[in-house]
């Protein structure tokens, strides 16, 4: 941790004093600590605050040829952010204790902020989704992602020791088979289907389905269209028209298996604040398990 500070203060230079190195999330706003997107610039400010904690979801080949200093390896790929479901869910929320065992090896405790880096942004998505359905609120998403880091990398490894993460389930904001079911019967919500369209027509599809198609009811809202060539999130204007056909109805996204649909949920709860909006993370991988749920091609 000593070697990370040292780096951190020399990236820095004259532009950070000792007092502010010395400032935690703690002491920040609210509001600064909780917002959903955060630019290089905030996360160079927080440099220092040991209550700020760097996930890298990128894979580990990655991560070791160079990562943000002072972020902590959590390889999407292989961290268990999503394990199978009893229902055939191809990558389902883990367990809660499980889930929140796991976070707290990475080093995240109670206290802490957490920005996650990603390389592409539903991964981002679906693990701060993760920490919101814990009830952890003070989780970010670095816009951009790895490419918005331009400063110099470091090839040292980082770890935290292991802290006490405490979830407090929330409920609200996961869709399960029961709320789907109801929703493909007419029941409340508006379905929204974060897969290309080629896969909502069911003229391709992923290996974790069983078929091809999407739930009856739904709208295709490929989540490549909320993001920018350079993978970034568009305007909140402009996503507002991306998602205007979803509706005033709260919706639920998915996909195939909870990644895709996180950057429409990512988008619908946090950016427009749609209230009610849930993510279906058994997606069509479990939808489809069982033959006789309906399926629209």
């Amino acid at each position: 941790m000593r070697d990370w500070l040292d780096y951190a203060r020399g990236l820095l230079g004259g532009l950070l004093g000792v007092g502010l190195l010395g400032v935690g999330l703690l002491g920040a706003t609210a509001t600064d600590a909780a917002e959903p997107l955060v630019r290089k610039a905030w996360l160079v400010s927080q440099f220092g605050n040991p209550h700020l904690v760097v996930l890298d979801l990128r894979p580990a080949e990655a991560y070791r040829a160079g990562h943000i200093p002072g972020a902590v390896p959590a390889d999407y790929r292989t961290t268990e952010w999503g394990v199978p479901g009893p229902n055939g869910a191809a990558r389902a929320l883990p367990p809660v204790e499980r889930i929140a065992a796991t976070i707290g090896g990475l080093g995240v405790g109670d206290a802490d902020a957490v920005v996650l880096v990603a390389d592409d942004f539903a991964s981002a998505a679906r693990v701060y989704w993760t920490f919101k359905v814990l009830g952890h609120t003070e989780v970010s998403i670095l816009d951009g992602g790895a490419r918005a880091w331009t400063d110099a990398l470091d090839a040292r490894p980082v770890t935290r020791q292991p802290a006490v993460f405490t979830p407090h389930y929330r409920p609200e904001l996961r869709a399960e088979l029961p709320e789907v079911a109801s929703a493909v019967s007419g029941g409340g919500y508006t379905l929204v289907d974060a897969r290309p369209p080629e896969q909502w027509k069911g003229t391709a599809m992923s290996p974790v389905v069983r078929v091809g198609g999407h739930l009856p009811g739904a709208v295709s809202v490929d989540q490549r269209q909320a993001l920018t060539p350079d993978g970034r999130l568009k305007s909140p204007e402009a996503l507002a028209e991306v998602f205007a056909l979803v509706g005033d109805k709260p919706a639920i996204a998915y996909c195939n298996s909870g990644h895709l649909g996180s950057t429409d949920w990512f988008v619908m709860s946090e950016i427009l604040h749609r209230p009610g909006t849930r993510l279906y993370d058994g997606s069509m991988s479990e939808w489809t398990a069982d033959p006789a749920r309906p399926v629209m091609r």
